[in-house]
């Protein structure tokens, strides 16, 4: 096992798959062992079916496979005469899979079988450290709770946070400011002429009357921005507006650190609460919103035709 020592639990995968074939090629052995034709991965519908007659759907949610995988291994068990297949008496728009004769009489082979196999398996279990069978459980648990995929994305997330550096806005950062909110307003929308006057003059517009912008740096290069625009309002001491990432550093939450340092800089400020504007389709935007805080209110009139939710936030 020198191999999986030197990969290291990224391996997991193969290393369970390996043991999986291990078990599997002893099962095939097993089964000759006390004549009963039944092939390994065929155990789980043929245990179901012993207790009563079920559809493929049903088997299915119960065993927890797919209805393709289910239906596949059926039709391998009809064609040994393991199980038969009819009409459901009450609904005969379901299939209802039984044993067959030749099924049964297996049920009742089995039965030393299954006898000998669990003393086997409770024999190793108690050589061992670790109950390989508790262990399986608690992994299940886990992972129906969140998937290995989603796991790995937060960690893949993380690690590349790290890498991103939220600087103030300097003119150097004027294209980037400008390209980055045009590429994604045309991707959805179309520019209006309030985002004209904010992007190509962001000093008069924005920081000129006491707003600020940030910018995100992921490895030295421009992927974000975000700004502070001052407001006159009784309720509302900034805007956060012109909110970009470019696609190509998304998924690395780069929107989430935008976010919290503009909000961080807004309290620095002197600012009370900070609103906004967006549009619903923009599901990934609202959801950032809201898991920075923000909640739906009723402002002003938009000078955005693009604008169907507003939302604000009280900073503490």
């Amino acid at each position: 096992m020198d191999f999986y020592n030197k990969t290291g639990k990224m391996a997991i995968g193969s290393r369970l798959r390996l043991l999986t074939d291990k078990v599997t090629t002893d099962a095939a052995q097993i089964y000759k062992l006390y004549d009963v034709e039944l092939s390994p991965k065929w155990f789980p519908v043929f245990y179901c079916l012993c207790s009563e007659d079920s559809t493929i759907t049903e088997i299915a949610q119960q065993i927890g496979h797919s209805h393709p995988s289910v239906s596949k291994i059926v039709s391998e068990m009809l064609r040994k005469g393991v199980v038969l297949e009819k009409k459901d008496k009450a609904d005969k728009r379901r299939n209802v899979i039984s044993l067959s004769k030749k099924g049964k009489a297996m049920a009742a082979k089995i039965q030393d079988q299954y006898k000998d196999v669990n003393e086997a398996i409770e024999e190793m279990l108690t050589q061992t450290t670790h109950d390989l069978w508790k262990a399986i459980e608690e992994w299940e648990i886990l992972l129906d709770q969140k998937n290995l995929l989603r796991r790995v994305q937060e960690k893949k997330k993380v690690r590349e946070s790290k890498k991103v550096k939220i600087v103030d806005y300097t003119p150097a950062y004027a294209k980037a400011f400008k390209e980055l909110n045009k590429e994604w307003i045309s991707t959805y929308f179309k520019m209006e002429a309030t985002d004209f006057k904010s992007l190509e003059n962001p000093k008069g517009y924005i920081l000129d009357k006491g707003g600020a912008i940030l910018v995100a740096l992921y490895e030295d290069e421009p992927v974000g921005v975000c700004a502070l625009i001052k407001m006159n309002h009784p309720e509302y001491s900034y805007e956060l507006a012109k909110m970009a990432v470019s696609p190509k550093a998304q998924g690395k939450n780069i929107g989430f650190l935008l976010g919290k340092a503009i909000l961080k800089k807004a309290k620095a400020l002197g600012g009370s609460s900070v609103y906004l504007e967006s549009n619903t389709i923009l599901k990934p935007a609202i959801s950032l919103y809201y898991k920075l805080g923000f909640q739906k209110t009723f402002g002003e009139p938009s000078p955005y035709e693009r604008c169907n939710i507003q939302m604000a936030l009280k900073l503490k």
